[in-house]
C-alpha cells in the first residue's frame, strides 16, 4: 500500500502571480488509475475527445485564463449535448469558428474544472501546498532544501502516519530542466539523509523522488491546475494579495481537499496540539534547522 504524491508548481516565474505555490496531490495507489480514467471520461463527455491527448496539457493557466471566462460569459449557458457538439466542431475546424463555438468551449472548460475537483473528492484525494509570497526572503545558496518543500514533506509525513496499514509515500515531480532537477534531487537527498527530521520522515516517504514529463502524466497536470487555483483563488491567514474573483468559485472545492492532522502527540505551545493543515503559508524561505 502506498500514497502517490503528484507535485507541480505555479507562480514560480515571478511575473504577475501574487504567490508561488508548490502543490501536491496525494492519492492512494489503488485509486490512482480509477481517478485518471474518470478524468479522461469527463474530457470525452464535455469535449467529445481528450483535450490532453498528444502534447496538450490540462494546465491551470490554459483552462482558467481570463479569456476562458470572457468567452464563457458572452452567451447564456448552453445545453450540455449542444455544448459538446460545438466544442468538438471547434477542434475539428471544418469551417469558420463561430461565437457560439467559442462560448461553448469556454463553458466546457469551466465545467470540466469543477468536475475534476468533484472527482478528486470522490477518490479521497488530499491536497498539500506550500504557499509563498513573491517577495519573501530566499536562501542565498543551493545547498539546503527550501522551506516550502520541507513543510510540504512534513505534512505529508503526518498524513501518512495517520493512515491504516503503514503506507509508504512516493514523490512524483514534474521534471524541470535537467540541471535544476539534479540540484533539487541532491537537496532532497541531503534533507532526508542528513537532517534529524528528514531521517524520521524517510521512514514513510521514499527519499528519492520520481521525475516525469507532465504532458505524459495526467495527475501532475491536475496538481498544476490546483496550484493555479490556490495562487489566484485561495486566501487564508496572512494571505492578503488580491484574487481573481472569477476563480474563487473553485477555491472552496480545493479547501475541502485539505487534510487536518489529528495526532494529539504533535504538541504545540503549553502542550496543546495546534491545528496543522496540509495547506500552509510561508513568509520566509531561508532554512532554520531544516524544518
Amino acid at each position: 500500500m502506498a500514497y502517490l504524491m503528484f507535485m507541480d508548481e505555479s507562480g514560480s516565474d515571478h511575473q504577475e502571480s501574487p504567490y508561488e505555490v508548490l502543490a501536491g496531490l496525494a492519492v492512494e495507489d489503488c485509486s490512482a488509475w480509477s481517478l485518471i480514467n474518470a478524468i479522461q471520461k469527463a474530457e470525452g463527455e464535455l469535449f467529445d475527445r481528450r483535450i490532453s491527448a498528444g502534447v496538450s496539457e490540462l494546465k491551470g493557466k490554459e483552462l482558467l485564463k481570463r479569456k476562458t471566462f470572457r468567452l464563457a460569459g458572452q452567451m447564456p449557458p448552453i445545453d450540455e449535448a449542444e455544448r459538446r457538439h460545438l466544442a468538438a466542431a471547434l477542434f475539428d475546424r471544418k469551417a469558420a469558428v463561430t461565437k457560439k463555438q467559442l462560448t461553448a468551449f469556454g463553458q466546457a472548460k469551466l465545467v470540466f474544472v469543477g468536475r475534476v475537483l468533484e472527482l478528486c473528492a470522490q477518490h479521497q484525494v488530499r491536497v498539500f501546498a506550500s504557499i509563498v509570497d513573491r517577495d519573501v526572503p530566499r536562501p542565498p545558496g543551493k545547498d539546503f532544501l527550501r522551506k516550502d518543500y520541507s513543510y510540504l514533506f512534513e505534512r505529508f509525513y503526518y498524513f501518512l502516519t495517520e493512515q491504516h496499514g503503514a503506507p509508504q509515500g512516493l514523490l512524483i515531480f514534474d521534471e524541470l530542466e535537467k540541471s535544476r532537477s539534479r540540484i533539487l534531487l541532491d537537496q532532497i537527498g541531503r534533507y532526508f539523509q542528513y537532517t534529524a527530521k528528514g531521517r524520521i520522515r524517510a521512514s514513510r516517504i521514499l527519499p528519492e523522488p520520481f521525475f516525469v514529463h507532465s504532458d505524459l502524466t495526467s495527475l501532475v497536470q491536475i496538481a498544476d491546475l490546483i496550484a493555479y487555483i490556490i495562487v489566484w483563488g485561495v486566501r487564508f491567514g496572512q494571505m492578503n494579495r488580491p484574487t481573481r474573483p472569477e476563480i474563487e468559485q473553485f477555491a472552496d472545492a480545493v479547501m475541502a481537499l485539505r487534510y487536518k492532522v489529528q495526532d494529539p502527540t504533535i504538541a504545540g505551545w503549553q502542550g496543546v496540539s495546534p491545528p496543522i493543515w496540509s495547506l500552509t503559508f510561508i513568509d520566509d524561505l531561508r532554512p532554520s534547522g531544516q524544518n
